[in-house]
């Protein structure tokens, strides 16, 4: 028997929301409400927050070694391994309609797979055809991404896969995601620890990881099955399309705020899971309040922009405000001398 809970943000603006989730989670906390009766809201919050957290921690290093576009190839040719991993088992290896769904674990290792051909194309083409690395990363991601185009249409017209995976669709997300997205993040975590220093080496002083005899490479290659296997838990919250902002806006946001790495880390992930709140509720007040269904992964993006535009203006060191109060107070010493002169 199912039993259907009614949404307490229905009709919320943002500030209600806000006061409606604190209030359920003490509720939560102290025993009056169960994991079962999580509503839509609550569920988007829970998966997009564990999404934002492990791709602001996997982004970070992306952004600190400059491998940004090659995140954005990644993002899209998984594509190719989603679907092909939607084929092969649910087409072949079991004979079932296609319409069944996706079998999580085949996917994740036809997407981890397609993420190390497009890192190894990618510098095949680099080094051996001697391209520059744009037109590398250009040509292999926009062929892998269109082959995974064609098949979407030829292979799965009659499901939902293709709009789901390129778009993402945070109203169909389940209570079973919520798990899903929290173990990457956890995942992800656990080998960032495990591997800090190896990671920081590699990332700022390539010549002394070589000296020291830790393969700059293999750490590559580790960082793009970390990329992919986070890419995996947001395509169907967010679609391939706009994973990319969730795995550099808050690294850039962050970097411009400190220059500490561990700091940066931190800084990143709670920027994204404010950009996540901030994201929710407000695609909640614009449903509520102007009766705009907005795409919720679209909205915490835009939110993530506007957060890196104020750390633009607000950085202590390279922000605007920063730069106009230092020519002031130069202009100000310039004044003086020429006054006591």
């Amino acid at each position: 028997m199912i039993i259907a809970y009614s949404n307490p943000y229905t009709g919320n603006d943002f500030g209600q929301f806000f006061i409606t989730f604190f209030y359920r989670f003490y509720q939560f906390m102290t025993g009056q409400l169960q994991w079962k009766e999580l509503v839509s809201d609550e569920i988007q919050l829970l998966v997009l927050s564990g999404i934002a957290l492990a791709s602001a921690l996997v982004g970070s290093f992306l952004v600190l070694r400059k491998m940004a576009m090659l995140a954005n190839a990644l993002s899209h040719t998984i594509l190719l391994g989603i679907v092909l991993a939607f084929i092969i088992t649910r087409h072949l290896a079991l004979g079932e309609e296609l319409s069944q769904g996706i079998d999580f674990r085949a996917m994740l290792i036809a997407s981890v797979v397609t993420g190390i051909a497009t890192t190894f194309l990618t510098e095949f083409f680099h080094k051996t055809a001697r391209l520059q690395e744009d037109a590398s990363i250009g040509l292999v991601f926009t062929s892998l991404f269109a082959l995974g185009i064609l098949l979407v249409t030829v292979f799965t017209r009659n499901a939902h896969i293709g709009t789901e995976v390129v778009m993402g669709n945070a109203d169909a997300l389940h209570i079973d995601d919520i798990g899903l997205a929290w173990k990457i993040f956890l995942g992800d975590a656990i080998i960032i620890i495990l591997f800090f220093k190896e990671f920081q080496a590699t990332t700022f002083d390539i010549g002394f990881s070589r000296a020291v005899g830790i393969s700059t490479p293999f750490f590559n290659y580790l960082l793009m099955i970390l990329v992919s296997a986070t890419a995996i838990g947001a395509f169907r919250a967010v679609g391939v399309l706009m994973v990319l902002a969730f795995l550099v806006a808050p690294a850039l946001s962050a970097r411009l705020l400190t220059n500490s790495l561990k700091k940066l880390l931190w800084i990143a992930m709670g920027l994204s899971v404010l950009a996540t709140f901030c994201g929710v509720a407000l695609a909640r007040h614009l449903l509520s309040v102007y009766d705009m269904p907005l795409s919720t992964g679209g909205v915490i993006v835009c939110m993530l922009v506007v957060i890196y535009i104020v750390a633009i203006i607000l950085s202590p060191n390279r922000g605007v405000l920063a730069r106009i109060l230092n020519q002031r107070a130069v202009l100000n010493t310039i004044g003086t001398k020429k006054a006591q002169d």
